[in-house]
């Protein structure tokens, strides 16, 4: 059964209509279909298109219709073109001819739209709380690393010390912004298509309003023509999951240098490590690399939707067709891969040794700087004379901390014996206390924060 052969005198040649259908994929829009179908017999019979006794036959076979999805015993036919069709023909098989008057007023093109907002909601609504679980994650490693300093860096260069802590919050907040973008774009897919027609919008007295409420709309759309076209909702979703992965990569990427022999900082479980065909010794990062090369797949997903769309002409066009696999692909990579990468960070051990070893000498230098500045020193000047006092110290292969009293005192005799007292890791990361800062008191504060946000 088609939805649409009654002008044709012939069927669709075999590999035509492998390529026009799509219920391979659309078929995990059914729980979608059917509650859109529901919510829109109740429209037309309350429109007085139906007859309650036939919207009680439809809302029966429809929910049993739902209850075989759920039991995964609903067979599809070799003749279904898509889960619209699928959906309907199985109907008219359990009700009978009163089947053929759910489609009132209705094209595929509302519906499918329909359909599609409905699973991006509930989308939005479960990668929200995989998102959420991940932050958690990093709050209780910024609990459990307290204290702990590390080199940060800049230009992959050993910077200011910082706290580990401190470290790991910062991959909070660029996911607590995807959560809010997330949310924002809820707003703008919550809007209804249903009723819109093909394109012209529905001629039978359907009240909207209602409809849209029926079905955790916030409005129904403004405008039909739009209304079956807009897959701006799409491309967000993908942009959103794009950010997402690029924000995973780059944390991976920290991970994956992390966990080197140069480096060293940290050693993953066997639980969550690979290792080689050939060299026994070797232990991989491969999930975290996994985590670095998904991000591509998710910003190609939505170059291609952007593609797809720039160019159609009319309300709706088959072009769209191709909207649902990317935003199917790219929900499933990561919900697969933020548990994955969760439970790596979870597990994972801090090696302190190193940690301590990597705090070189010379990430004081800004500390020794501002040691000029406390006694009145333009920072300009002291960023020069402390420039100074490293290419002494390099010249003479020693470290800044080892660096002579007469040697810093050729510079300036502001340099005073107290000088050294700023090559303290925990009294450098503890004047950082401004909001912000890496100052324990600062991270206490950032981290209650966090956990605020976590049990709204």
């Amino acid at each position: 059964m088609t939805l649409w052969g009654g002008r044709f005198g012939g069927s669709l040649e075999e590999s035509a209509w492998r390529l026009n259908a799509s219920i391979t994929f659309d078929r995990r829009l059914a729980e979608q279909d059917v509650q859109g179908s529901q919510a829109w017999a109740h429209a037309l019979c309350q429109a007085g298109l139906l007859t309650p006794e036939e919207n009680e036959q439809l809302q029966a076979g429809l929910s049993k219709i739902l209850e075989e999805f759920r039991q995964d015993s609903f067979a599809v036919q070799p003749q279904d073109e898509d889960i619209h069709t699928a959906v309907e023909r199985r109907l008219g098989e359990l009700i009978g001819d009163v089947a053929g008057k759910l489609h009132t007023g209705r094209s595929r093109n509302d519906q499918v739209a329909t359909d599609f907002r409905l699973w991006v909601l509930a989308a939005i609504e479960q990668l929200d709380r995989s998102l959420r679980a991940f932050q958690s994650i990093l709050v209780q490693r910024a609990e459990q690393d307290w204290n702990l300093i590390l080199p940060g860096y800049t230009h992959l260069q050993r910077a200011q010390p910082i706290l580990l802590s401190h470290w790991w919050l910062a991959h909070f907040w660029p996911l607590q912004r995807d959560r809010q973008r997330l949310t924002d774009l809820r707003k703008r897919t919550a809007i209804l298509p249903l009723g819109s027609g093909a394109l012209a919008g529905v001629p039978f007295p359907i009240d909207r309003q209602a409809l849209a409420k029926a079905l955790g709309f916030e409005a129904p759309c403004a405008n039909s023509l739009d209304g079956v076209s807009d897959r701006d909702f799409a491309a967000e979703f993908l942009f959103c999951a794009g950010l997402i992965g690029v924000h995973l990569s780059r944390l991976a990427e920290s991970m994956v240098i992390f966990t080197t022999a140069e480096f060293g900082f940290f050693t993953l479980v066997d639980a969550y490590s690979t290792g080689s065909s050939l060299m026994p010794q070797k232990k991989n990062p491969d999930l975290f690399e996994l985590g670095r090369g998904k991000a591509g797949k998710l910003i190609g997903l939505l170059s291609g939707l952007l593609a797809t769309l720039k160019g159609l002409p009319s309300t709706y066009d088959k072009d769209l067709q191709e909207d649902k696999p990317p935003l199917f692909t790219a929900y499933d990579t990561l919900i697969e891969l933020l548990p994955v990468l969760g439970g790596a960070i979870a597990t994972l051990q801090v090696n302190v040794p190193k940690l301590a070893a990597a705090l070189d000498p010379a990430l004081f230098a800004t500390d020794l700087a501002d040691y000029l500045v406390e006694k009145g020193v333009p920072f300009r000047q002291a960023h020069e004379w402390v420039g100074k006092a490293v290419r002494l110290a390099e010249e003479q292969g020693i470290s800044l901390e080892r660096l002579p009293l007469e040697s810093y005192q050729t510079i300036t005799q502001l340099f005073e014996e107290d000088l050294y007292a700023v090559f303290n890791p925990l009294r450098s990361v503890s004047r950082r206390r401004a909001e912000g800062g890496t100052a324990p008191e600062a991270v206490q504060r950032q981290l209650e924060t966090a956990k605020a946000i976590l049990k709204q």
